[in-house]
C-alpha cells in the first residue's frame, strides 16, 4: 500500500481519527465496468440503482458511490433522460464516490489506481475536453473558530504555490470548478488574521467570493456551522458538512507515476502552514508586500512563496 502522510493535527476533538471522503473523477469505462473494479480489487457486491448509477456495498472501505457524474442522474427516469446520458458519457466523467475513510482506507482506495489504469481509465491529460479531477473532503479538527480559519488562511496564501508546484492540466484550466480566490478576498483574509472569528470569516467569504468553483470549497463547513446565513447568501444547492471541500485541479488516473497519495500531500502541506503561527505571519507580510500599489504576477508570488515554504521544510515531495 502506498503511504499517506499523516495529517499534522490527527484527531478531532473527540479524540478519533479525522477521516477523509474521497471523490474521484475519470474517462474511459462506463460507470458498470468501474463498480465492478472497485468490487473485484475492494472487495463487496457490484449493485445497479439505476441505468447510470452503481453502489458497491460492503467493500473493505465500506460502501462506494458509481455514477455517470451529471444533473440529469438525478432527474426523473425517463428513455429521453437515458439517451441524454448516454450521448454525454463521451465528455462527462464518472465519478468514485467514497464514505468518509481513514488513513488505511485511503491507502486501499490508492491501491484501486492501479486496476482502473490497467483497465483503461483516462484522466485529463488524454483529451481537451477532459476536465476530470480528484476531491478531499478533509474532517475539520473541530469546532473552535481557529480550526476553520487558520486552515483556510494558510490555503489562500499558498494557493499560487500549489498551483505552479503542481501545474495544472490545460483541459481544467478552461473550466471553473477551480478558480483561485480572488485577490481582494486573500487581502481581507490576511487583514482579519489567523485570530478572527468564523463568522468574521463567514461575512469576507459571502461577499468577496460567494461560489463553489473553488479550489478550496468553504460553503459547506460555513453552511455546517450557520446554515441558514449560507442558504440566505447562495442560490446554488449546498450540502452542509463538517470538511473542507478540496477540489484537486485535475485527474492523472492514467499515469503511472500518479497518485493519490502524492495529491494528498498538498492538503497537508496546508495545514503545516496553518499549525505554524511564525510562518502565517511571514507568509502573510510577503504577500502584502508582494500585493502592493502594484500587483505583480501570481507566477510572481508562487515563487516567492515557493521560496518561503522551503525554508520552513515544506516543498513539493
Amino acid at each position: 500500500m502506498t503511504g499517506f502522510a499523516p495529517l499534522p493535527q490527527p484527531l478531532n476533538a473527540d479524540g478519533a481519527a479525522r477521516r477523509v471522503g474521497v471523490e474521484i473523477e475519470l474517462g474511459g469505462l462506463d460507470e458498470a465496468r468501474v463498480a465492478r473494479i472497485v468490487a473485484d480489487r475492494l472487495g463487496g457486491h457490484a449493485v445497479q440503482e439505476d441505468s447510470h448509477i452503481w453502489a458497491v456495498r460492503g467493500s473493505g472501505i465500506g460502501d462506494v458511490a458509481v455514477y455517470l457524474d451529471i444533473f440529469l442522474r438525478k432527474a426523473q427516469k425517463s428513455r429521453l433522460r437515458d439517451l441524454a446520458l448516454d450521448l454525454g458519457r463521451e465528455v462527462v466523467p464518472v465519478e468514485i464516490v467514497t464514505g468518509p475513510l481513514d488513513m488505511d482506507g485511503l491507502a486501499r482506495l490508492d491501491d484501486l489506481r492501479e486496476a482502473l489504469r490497467d483497465a483503461g481509465a483516462l484522466g485529463s491529460g488524454a483529451g481537451l475536453i477532459f476536465g476530470f479531477g480528484v476531491h478531499f473532503n478533509i474532517e475539520v479538527a473541530g469546532a473552535r473558530d481557529a480550526d476553520t480559519v487558520r486552515p483556510l488562511l494558510a490555503y489562500a496564501l499558498v494557493e499560487d504555490w500549489l498551483r505552479s508546484a503542481y501545474p495544472i492540466d490545460e483541459s481544467r484550466r478552461l473550466l471553473p470548478f477551480t478558480d483561485p480566490y480572488p485577490t481582494d478576498f486573500v487581502r481581507a483574509l490576511i487583514e482579519a488574521g489567523p485570530g478572527a472569528t468564523r463568522d468574521q470569516v463567514t461575512g469576507l467569504y459571502l461577499a468577496l467570493t460567494p461560489s463553489r468553483n473553488r479550489g478550496l470549497d468553504m460553503l459547506p463547513l460555513l453552511a455546517h456551522f450557520d446554515a441558514g446565513r449560507i442558504a440566505a447568501a447562495i442560490s446554488d444547492k449546498t450540502s452542509a458538512r463538517p470538511t473542507f471541500h478540496f477540489r484537486l485541479p485535475d485527474c492523472r488516473i492514467d499515469e503511472v507515476d500518479w497518485t493519490l497519495a502524492g495529491e494528498w500531500w498538498r492538503w497537508v502541506a496546508v495545514e503545516r502552514v496553518a499549525r505554524d503561527d511564525a510562518l502565517l505571519r511571514r507568509l502573510s507580510d510577503a504577500w502584502l508586500d508582494d500585493h502592493g500599489l502594484v500587483t505583480l504576477s501570481r507566477q510572481h508570488w508562487a515563487a516567492r512563496a515557493g521560496r518561503i515554504l522551503l525554508t520552513a521544510g515544506i516543498d513539493t515531495a
